[in-house]
């Protein structure tokens, strides 16, 4: 069997002015629902407060996006909403700076005497028949609140064509705020790899379900997917194929990888490169030989097993090799994270893996960088400022033990690459068959004993890809279960709820489908 895995509550009152889903019903000898529940009753994340109230807001030829601050950072995130709107609407929605009272038929984006206890990601969204105000303490907030706008629209709005009107948006006041501080997902470059275009598909999925994390998986086994200039055969050699073979190139140049970092940036998400060592390495070792205790460069690896190859630890040219490479992705990557792996190291002696694991948390600490590491990373002498990633292993608490946190991504819950059932056409079933209410319905503060909320960062939704081969592949494992994991992340947990949930999911299928995303129609939800 393969064994490859791969904050606290808001403190506003939990309110739900809403009586989610009051007008559904069940057609006799049918699955589905009459009627798709209304747009303020289908919003995925599950806001913190919904207070209704009467009419709508409608999008004309004369609306207008108003920014309060008028700086290049909301004038970005407005244009962001203009640009979204436009396809389906046809409207070129002007973006201005706010002058006084908002006028009529505008969308106003503000920071400006926002209450701080949003947090760097709340707000504060006011529909009325003549405006909106989407107010947020920070601009990251203003963008989370500009996908509940896009949730709000008909389902069309999604469309990359031009579609009917109108283009309504129910009127309410809607307070939110997510629950956890990291709510992400994970993609696999290394054994099949994907390139810009598609990665960016892959931001944009996540940044519809407020997640503000993307972890990239940028070396194993099959394949080292990042140029590296003072070790250039990593990419040229070990970038050159994938599972079941095929020639390259397969990796990012610099520029490549910059301008995915810059995507998820206008996103306000963050890129968390990841280099997995001192196993899962030999596509490294295949690029220099130097690497091998032996001195000897290994063949390149098509298959998928795990846990048979190591870095050579004894070496004086290892520990330079990890900084260069440390040194030249941490250079790339604004973000304070960078993950060195740290699992599966079967082939490693366990007293050097855990010198090894201290001196790789010294050199990312050298390049301000915050280390990650997946669960076996715990058993070894961490800094307080590390991180754990629980997958599979039972040991996540001994990472709290030692004062650190923990992102839990447990694989028999959210491995996105697992299969739905026996039936699923990819993916694999080491961890367990997921169905998408297994994936959704379960709570990280209770989920690893030993682990408490207080400990608990949040979740992150691994997709491996021995067997994913194509965007549609990715689509087709990561959605609709991807929906579930930035839910558990975002809403308070005693609002979440599977009966209802599966509800809001399958009104969520009409934007899919909008958006000409291949997604898997569960059984499990009464599709529309």
């Amino acid at each position: 069997m393969i064994s490859d895995r791969r904050s606290a509550r808001p403190a506003f009152a939990v309110l739900l002015c809403v009586a989610l889903l009051p007008s559904c019903k069940t057609m006799p000898g049918s699955a589905k629902t009459a009627t798709p529940p209304s747009a303020l009753e289908s919003l995925i994340p599950l806001p913190e407060k919904v207070e209704p109230s009467g009419g709508a807001f409608t999008l004309a030829a004369d609306s207008r996006i108003a920014i309060d601050p008028a700086t290049p950072e909301l004038e970005g995130i407005g244009r962001f909403l203009a640009d979204r709107l436009k396809p389906a609407t046809g409207l070129q929605l002007p973006v201005r700076p706010a002058a006084g009272a908002p006028m009529r038929g505008s969308i106003l984006l503000t920071t400006a005497g926002a209450d701080p206890q949003l947090g760097a990601e709340g707000y504060v969204l006011t529909v009325a028949p003549d405006t909106v105000s989407l107010v947020a303490h920070r601009p990251a907030g203003l963008f989370r609140g500009l996908q509940t706008i896009r949730q709000l629209l008909p389902p069309a709005i999604e469309s990359a064509t031009l579609q009917s009107g109108p283009w309504t948006i129910p009127a309410a006041m809607i307070t939110d705020r997510p629950r956890f501080v990291w709510r992400g997902a994970m993609l696999d470059v290394a054994r099949h790899f994907f390139g810009v275009a598609g990665v960016k598909r892959f931001i944009d999925l996540l940044a519809y379900y407020k997640m503000n994390r993307f972890h990239l998986h940028l070396s194993d086994d099959q394949g080292w997917r990042i140029a590296i200039d003072a070790w250039p055969r990593l990419a040229t050699v070990g970038g050159s194929t994938q599972i079941g073979g095929g020639t390259g190139p397969f990796y990012f140049s610099k520029a490549d990888y910059a301008e995915i970092v810059a995507y998820a940036g206008g996103r306000y998400i963050t890129v968390v490169p990841e280099i997995d060592m001192p196993g899962h390495t030999n596509a490294a070792l295949a690029s220099y030989a130097e690497l091998n205790c032996d001195d000897v460069a290994r063949p390149l690896y098509t298959g998928i097993e795990v846990g048979f190859s190591s870095l050579c630890l004894k070496k004086d040219i290892t520990l330079p090799f990890v900084r260069d490479v440390v040194r030249e992705i941490s250079a790339l990557s604004p973000g304070p994270y960078f993950h060195v792996g740290g699992d599966e190291a079967a082939s490693t002696d366990a007293a050097e893996y855990a010198r090894f694991m201290e001196d790789v948390q010294a050199i990312v600490t050298a390049e301000g960088k915050q280390t990650i590491g997946w669960e076996e990373f715990a058993t070894t002498r961490m800094l307080p400022t590390s991180i754990v990633q629980q997958w599979d292993r039972g040991v996540a608490q001994k990472a709290v033990e030692q004062g650190a946190k923990v992102i839990l991504s447990p694989s028999k819950k959210i491995y996105l690459d697992m299969k739905y059932d026996a039936t699923s056409p990819l993916g694999q079933d080491w961890a367990g068959l997921i169905e998408v209410k297994d994936a959704y319905d379960w709570d990280p503060a209770t989920y690893v004993p030993g682990v408490s909320e207080a400990d608990i960062l949040g979740v992150e939704a691994p997709l491996w890809t021995e067997t994913i081969e194509t965007m549609a592949d990715i689509e087709y494992m990561t959605l609709p279960r991807l929906a579930g994991v930035g839910e558990i992340g975002w809403s308070p947990a005693a609002a979440r709820g599977w009966d209802e949930y599966k509800l809001r999911l399958a009104a969520h299928g009409l934007r899919l489908k909008a958006m000409g995303v291949n997604f898997y129609q569960s059984p499990q939800v009464p599709w529309f």
